[in-house]
């Protein structure tokens, strides 16, 4: 069964290398590409430049539906033969809303909530971008419900840098 990992930045590397990932997907506030190893082609690789943030501030790049169709575009194009690694700097918050919003894109039939919890089982510490999860979930037709799913798990475990995990998908 194909899955995503989420990772922070400073242990992409070796998440990609203990993988055998396929696809890498990255938000970054500044869009730089991360050096990857040559096993993930450059043609499977996105990085989506924005703010770890909620509202606008100056001088920082808000999500808008552009950036969530970015994310589901990418996902959607996975082949799932091999893994998708999501990251973010911290391995927190733009990934772990990432991966969710992935997880509902491939997964429409699943409950937003169990998805929640498979997501607060894997990681302790994620604490998805409120954000990321508003715009996906109107543009996926949820009708409020990934919104209520992700409040129902509540903020995580405070923590500098999230532990490296996986989301099973179908």
């Amino acid at each position: 069964m194909p899955s995503l990992h989420v990772c922070s930045l400073a242990r992409l590397p070796e998440t990609v290398a203990a993988t055998g990932a396929g696809h890498v997907l990255s938000l970054l506030t500044s869009g730089a590409a991360p050096e990857l190893p040559p096993s993930v082609p450059p043609e499977c690789r996105a990085v989506i430049a924005v703010s770890d943030i909620a509202a606008a501030r100056e001088g920082h790049v808000l999500a808008e539906d552009a950036h969530v169709e970015q994310i589901l575009a990418f996902v959607r194009a996975w082949p799932r033969e091999k893994p998708l690694v999501i990251h973010c700097y911290a391995g927190i918050s733009r990934s772990t809303a990432a991966a969710y919003i992935a997880a509902c894109a491939l997964n429409p039939e699943r409950d937003e909530a169990e998805l929640a919890r498979d997501l607060r089982a894997a990681s302790p510490s994620a604490t998805p971008n409120r954000r990321f999860v508003e715009l996906a979930d109107r543009l996926l037709g949820r009708e409020g419900r990934m919104v209520a799913a992700i409040e129902s798990i509540g903020r995580g475990a405070d923590a500098f840098e999230g532990a490296p995990f996986h989301l099973a998908v179908a």
